[in-house]
């Protein structure tokens, strides 16, 4: 790293203060072959799309070497020397990895001061990539205040070897390069890391088209993403013949349903949505649940043609697509379950940041 770089926290007066925000994505298609050792073996597809719910953050540099962790929307507060002597909540690893990771590769090692803030549109758990989006976010808001030369790719591969590498958590690449790069994207994950983004040019009356027919509803955080997440990296070390071919089929309906939706062949879209979802369910045996399995079958009595969950699995937000003159029937079905119902717009953009003063 260069003098003029290492020097960057302390070359700006405190007081400073800088926001950001990223996109959270939804998971149309490919879940699961983003993770490793799958795509390291077999390559991964993913279709996703960042939609208008957010993870933000805001950093201060701060005179005194004191560091403040806050998860504003989960009430958790940190307050501490910034030499990292004292250990942080577990709730607000995220924050601790990325400041930590700031000062080892940008700041030679020499911590500095600041208040670290962020909240959230959506909980962790949630099957919209939220953890991952929280940590682009606040990498995001560093590399305004400190002028860092990350651009997208560069910020998305550093959120993931925070979470994966840094924090050992279980998890995919799909969901930072989406709040990295943002708008509907087909991504390839294959061996030694290589990711390509390939953003889609998808017609706007497509995208009016999607935004109409698709329903999200949450039915809860997911305690079970990790062990799902888990359970497929075993079955794929493990060499498990249905697992994999089920993996497989789930990346082959991403190339099917990038080309329906790029030709706006909703025919094809709804049938890739359903072959998809039975061929998920088969690569860990949490994917669904009973719950799961009874809110799909209400709403496709009530008129949905088709439904997935996005994210691992377990719990965490539906999407259905229901044709739009259906909704309002679909909508109340979905409404005599615990959770709640949520249109979908998508975004173009991807993770932002500014300063403030």
């Amino acid at each position: 790293m260069s003098d003029e770089r290492d020097m960057s926290a302390n070359a700006l007066p405190p007081g400073m203060l800088f926001r950001s925000r990223a996109p959270l994505r939804l998971g149309l298609a490919g879940g699961g072959t983003d993770v490793s050792p799958f795509c390291d073996l077999h390559g991964g597809y993913v279709l996703n799309a960042t939609i208008d719910l957010y993870a933000y953050a805001s950093v201060e540099l701060l005179e005194l070497p004191t560091i403040v962790f806050e998860a504003a929307d989960h009430e958790i507060r940190f307050e501490g020397p910034a030499d990292g002597r004292q250990a942080v909540d577990d709730r607000l690893a995220l924050h601790r990895g990325v400041y930590d990771r700031i000062v080892r590769d940008f700041c030679a090692g020499n911590p500095f001061g600041v208040k670290l803030i962020t909240h959230s549109d959506a909980p962790p758990g949630s099957g919209l990539g939220a953890s991952s989006t929280l940590v682009v976010a606040m990498l995001h808001a560093f590399v305004e205040a400190l002028n860092l030369p990350l651009g997208e790719y560069e910020l998305a591969h550093l959120a993931y070897d925070i979470e994966r590498v840094d924090l050992r958590l279980a998890g995919g690449k799909q969901d930072q390069y989406s709040a990295s790069f943002g708008g509907v994207n087909f991504m390839e994950f294959g061996g030694h890391g290589n990711v390509l983004v390939n953003p889609l040019r998808i017609k706007p009356w497509i995208v009016s088209e999607l935004e109409s027919s698709l329903l999200l509803f949450f039915t809860g955080v997911s305690r079970e993403s990790a062990r799902i997440i888990d359970q497929q990296v075993r079955n794929v070390r493990d060499g498990a013949r249905n697992p994999i071919d089920a993996l497989l089929s789930v990346k082959d309906e991403a190339l099917r349903m990038k080309a329906a939706l790029l030709k706006g062949d909703f025919g094809a879209f709804v049938d890739s949505m359903r072959s998809s979802w039975e061929s998920k369910k088969q690569t860990a045996s949490s994917v669904s649940n009973s719950h799961i399995d009874e809110i799909y079958s209400a709403a496709s009595a009530a008129g949905a043609l088709a439904g997935k969950v996005s994210g691992a699995g377990g719990g965490g937000f539906m999407m259905f697509f229901v044709e739009p003159s259906a909704k309002p029937r679909v909508v109340k079905t979905l409404s005599a379950f615990a959770g709640q119902v949520f249109s979908c717009h998508f975004t173009k953009t991807g993770s932002q940041a500014w300063r403030v003063r």
